[in-house]
């Protein structure tokens, strides 16, 4: 099992409308995340930084080169019921925040194993060669009409609930995940990205910005296209590029996290 390495570029905006940013982000060598949280007065950004802060100080267990590759997963996965029970935590300890909530979706990088933990409409995507792959399944009222075949994609913007979600962390504990593993190449590239992005650009629009361009040029030209289309939401685009070279160890937050 060859050892590879998240080469990254990231960046969070606030967007056109929204007045602060609920969007959190994190990138390492080994993992990138990306979590968009939700409630007023605040919550949502205190959120999504739970989320983002809890899984960054995780890593420092289930990424090192001395854990087996079973329990890295195990820790992983469980990472999920942390993050969940520190927003419990945060909410009785701040009855202000009830309600908060917060989407996070991640890619943890071990060898050339790529694991993808998932909840809520954020999304991870993979460039490899010319074909981009929606890695994630939205956890929305819209993907489970999608699956059912009761709606059609045009009617996807015009659908009432399109924005509802059926699955996010929000402290209640109600949490079952899959933990998918896609195997790794050099010169795969990955997009984790908040539904800023994904809702305001189509697949064909995003596939075509990230190919072509080194990582800096391609987060500025994902993050200047939600603008011109309006940026109604945070916008938080991490890329990464699979690659031998060693990476700096260091772990960047963005965003709330910051």
């Amino acid at each position: 099992m060859s050892q590879l390495y998240f080469a990254t570029s990231a960046r969070s905006a606030v967007g056109l409308v929204r007045s602060g940013n609920e969007d959190s982000g994190v990138v390492s060598p080994h993992l990138i995340a990306v979590a968009d949280g939700m409630g007023g007065h605040a919550a949502g950004e205190v959120a999504s930084r739970i989320a983002i802060t809890s899984l960054a100080d995780l890593s420092q267990v289930f990424a090192t080169s001395d854990i087996d590759p079973e329990s890295a997963d195990d820790i992983y996965l469980n990472s999920i019921y942390s993050i969940d029970a520190d927003i419990k935590e945060a909410v009785a300890d701040n009855p202000e925040l009830t309600g908060m909530g917060t989407t996070l979706t991640s890619l943890f990088l071990r060898g050339d194993k790529v694991a993808l933990l998932h909840i809520g409409d954020s999304r991870a995507y993979r460039l490899r060669g010319n074909s981009l792959e929606q890695l994630s399944v939205d956890h929305t009222v819209i993907q489970e009409l999608l699956s059912q075949g009761a709606i059609t994609e045009s009617e996807i913007a015009t659908h009432p609930q399109r924005s509802v979600l059926t699955q996010v962390l929000m402290g209640d504990g109600k949490l079952e995940l899959p933990l998918p593993i896609f195997e790794g190449k050099i010169k795969d590239r990955y997009l984790v990205c908040s539904d800023g992005l994904s809702s305001v650009l189509t697949d064909k629009e995003i596939k075509s910005l990230m190919k072509g361009k080194d990582r800096d040029a391609v987060v500025t030209a994902l993050i200047d296209a939600t603008y011109i289309n309006g940026a109604p939401d945070n916008v938080t685009v991490v890329i990464a590029d699979l690659v031998e070279e060693v990476q700096p160890t260091n772990i960047e937050k963005i965003g709330a996290a910051q």
